[in-house]
């Protein structure tokens, strides 16, 4: 049995652009006949079947832009949106949003539903069990059939596509060295489990930040947790009786979770344990005290997202072989949780 192959990998076996095999296959006479003769043969030889939501949707305008996001109600995530749409919005397209509420299943349903006709291209954070099952194929049928796929946030490395990250290992050193500049020697942190992409790579972060410091790293002062949303019975559990003077969160729901604890447990912010966030939210900017933050910049990251979707979406005549990936710098928001008094 022959194995199935894509766009893409006809493309490239002939050696002729994307564009020209789906023009072939569709018997446009842009294309001479003997490529075209030649290009049906080797499809036919491997069977090959196109995806014709995909193909319909190349096809077929709707200057409509589909975002997938894990969370709707996360500060973050509502302003990437709101940077994808002033782009969006300017060069004259429309937005579609859509929540996968970190289900596999869901992400999958939401981009089948805006391939049917609704989008002509994705920008899409991917789910926390996408990430967990490691299966993107919905993601890469998409990718070959020639649609534009912007990943931003949570990104999968092995998915050849243009992408928009932060460096979540330097943003989360930026926050312990601050942490460490305080004179704090036992900083704890508030993690997520491994297989979430930006998690491991914040604790990564914290890990270099010590070391540079030439502080030992204690696995007793990481916590890796899973049930985001039901984290404060963890949280609570972890620090009791913990000699911490600083907390590396790498949400704020976590760094204001903990701050709750700790004036439970009769220890006050800043005085006694520091603490720092990642993500400039609402929670941060209200929360008592106010906690110093890394920001992500999430407009800039959506605006920045939508830019590179456009191009590729306004390319018509060719399908480009170049991706970008472009990376958002972040910054020190010093507040409250981290001044302490003269």
């Amino acid at each position: 049995m022959k194995q199935k192959i894509t766009l893409k990998q006809i493309a490239k076996e002939l050696d002729v652009s994307i564009s020209t095999v789906s023009k072939a296959l569709k018997d446009s006479e842009e294309i001479s006949i003997d490529t075209r003769e030649k290009i049906k043969a080797f499809a036919k030889f491997y069977n090959y079947k196109p995806n014709n939501i995909a193909l319909s949707l190349k096809n077929k305008k709707t200057k409509t832009i589909g975002v997938i996001i894990p969370e709707i109600v996360h500060h973050f995530f509502t302003t990437v949106i709101g940077g994808v749409e002033k782009i969006a919005n300017e060069k004259g397209y429309n937005v579609i949003i859509c929540s996968s509420n970190n289900s596999f299943d869901k992400e999958v349903i939401n981009m089948e539903m805006l391939a049917s006709g609704s989008a002509d291209g994705f920008i899409l954070s991917v789910a926390k069990e996408t990430q967990l099952k490691k299966d993107y194929h919905h993601i890469q049928e998409t990718i070959n059939q020639g649609m534009p796929v912007v990943l931003f946030d949570r990104v999968i490395d092995e998915l050849v596509c243009d992408k928009v990250i932060i460096d979540d290992a330097k943003g989360a050193q930026t926050a312990t060295n601050h942490l460490l500049s305080l004179g704090c020697k036992n900083i704890a942190i508030l993690t997520t489990v491994d297989y979430i992409s930006v998690g491991k790579l914040r604790t990564r972060g914290y890990f270099r930040a010590l070391r540079g410091f030439d502080i030992e790293e204690k696995e007793e002062l990481v916590l890796k947790i899973e049930d985001i949303d039901n984290c404060e019975s963890e949280i609570d559990e972890f620090l009791k009786n913990k000699n911490v003077d600083g907390i590396f969160a790498v949400n704020e729901l976590f760094a204001v979770t903990a701050a709750k604890i700790l004036n439970k447990q009769n220890k006050k912010v800043p005085q006694d344990v520091a603490v720092v966030a990642f993500t400039d939210g609402i929670l941060s900017k209200h929360f008592i005290p106010s906690l110093t933050t890394i920001s992500q910049h999430g407009e800039n990251m959506g605006e920045r997202a939508a830019m590179l979707l456009i191009d590729k979406l306004e390319d018509d005549e060719t399908v480009a072989e170049e991706y970008r990936t472009v990376i958002i710098d972040t910054s020190l928001v010093e507040r409250q949780s981290t001044k302490k008094a003269d």
